[in-house]
Formats: structure tokens, C-alpha cells, sequence
């Protein structure tokens, strides 16, 4: 089982609930208004046997995923040390505090705090260090989506937009697409 949710214009919904219905097994598909109030939220639990390439042990099936997803060493080969990041990433979550009216956070913050949990989540995994990491680094991808979906189309969304289903299913394959852009750009 997992937890679906979408982000649409309330024009697509009705073919996106054909194609998650045609798809899997789902609950009832729950819709609500977006924060924005010009898009539907929706939300059900799907139930569908994984995937014969999910089921292999090897790294790269179980992380990438069946998608076309930059690998880790292609969408991390420039950034910085993960102990710089981890300090930019402080820093910039001190000053917010100290700021707070400064406003939201921009997508750069999400961008990089997303692929710093997910390269520290990788090396854990790595090493056999299973510590739950990888949730974390799962939730901060995630919450990177929602910023992406809410956002003005900065984000670089190929192959895949943070609407897209493949996103939804391997949200740290979103990160990794999302910071090789980003930082092929820097």
C-alpha cells in the first residue's frame, strides 16, 4: 500500500482518476481544494504488488527506480562537500528563525536540503547503517514536490514534473533530476 497525492487543474481530474483507477487498486479518491485555490488536491491509498525491477536487490533499481532518473554520481558530480551544505543549510534555517519576515523559504533551500539528506541517506546506506534516512531524505523530496507544485514553473521538469506520477512514486529521483539542473545552471 501507499499514499497518492495530486496536485491538477480541475479540468484534468477526471482523466486522472480514470488513469489511477485503471492503474491500481485504490481507496476512494478524496478531493480538496489546493492552498492556492485554483487547483484540486487529491488523495487516496493505492495497493499494487511492486514492480519486478523494485524487487531486485541491486542499488540502482531500488533507489532510481524504473524511470530515467539522473543517477546519484551524474546528479551530485559538482556539488559541494555534504559538510558545506550541511552548513549552508543551517545557516540559512538560522537566519529564517531569526528573520521570520523575511518570508518563505525559497526553492533553493528546499533543493539543497532535499539532496543533501538524500546523498547522506545514500552513503549511510552505503556503509549498511540502516538508520531511517532514507524516510527522512524520502519526506524533504517530497516536501521539495509540493514546493514545485505550488510554485511558478521553476522547476526543471524533465523528464518528469512534480505533478507527474513517476515523481510521486520515487520522490528522491525527483531531488536528484532537480539538482542537475539546478546546479548545471549555478
Amino acid at each position: 500500500m501507499f499514499d497518492i497525492r495530486i496536485i491538477c487543474d480541475p479540468a484534468d481530474e477526471p482523466a486522472i482518476t480514470r488513469a489511477l483507477t485503471a492503474a491500481f487498486d485504490c481507496d476512494p479518491i478524496q478531493r480538496r481544494p489546493s492552498h492556492n485555490g485554483h487547483r484540486v488536491r487529491l488523495y487516496t491509498k493505492a495497493f499494487h504488488p511492486a514492480p519486478a525491477a523494485l524487487l531486485n536487490d541491486a542499488p540502482e533499481a531500488t533507489e532510481a527506480g524504473p524511470t530515467a532518473w539522473p543517477t546519484p554520481e551524474d546528479a551530485y558530480a559538482t556539488a559541494p562537500g555534504i559538510t558545506y551544505e550541511i552548513a549552508w543549510t543551517a545557516s540559512t534555517a538560522r537566519t529564517l528563525t531569526k528573520n521570520p519576515h523575511r518570508g518563505d523559504v525559497d526553492r533553493e533551500y528546499w533543493l539543497r536540503k532535499a539532496a543533501l539528506l538524500d546523498r547522506i541517506a545514500l552513503e549511510y546506506k552505503a556503509e549498511g547503517v540502516p538508520n531511517g534516512t532514507d524516510e527522512v531524505a524520502a519526506n524533504a523530496a517530497r516536501r521539495l514536490i509540493a514546493v514545485d507544485q505550488d510554485g511558478e514553473g521553476d522547476h526543471g521538469g524533465a523528464p518528469y514534473g512534480p505533478d507527474h506520477p513517476a515523481t510521486l512514486a520515487h520522490p528522491r529521483g525527483y531531488v536528484r533530476q532537480e539538482y542537475a539542473v539546478w546546479a548545471q545552471n549555478q
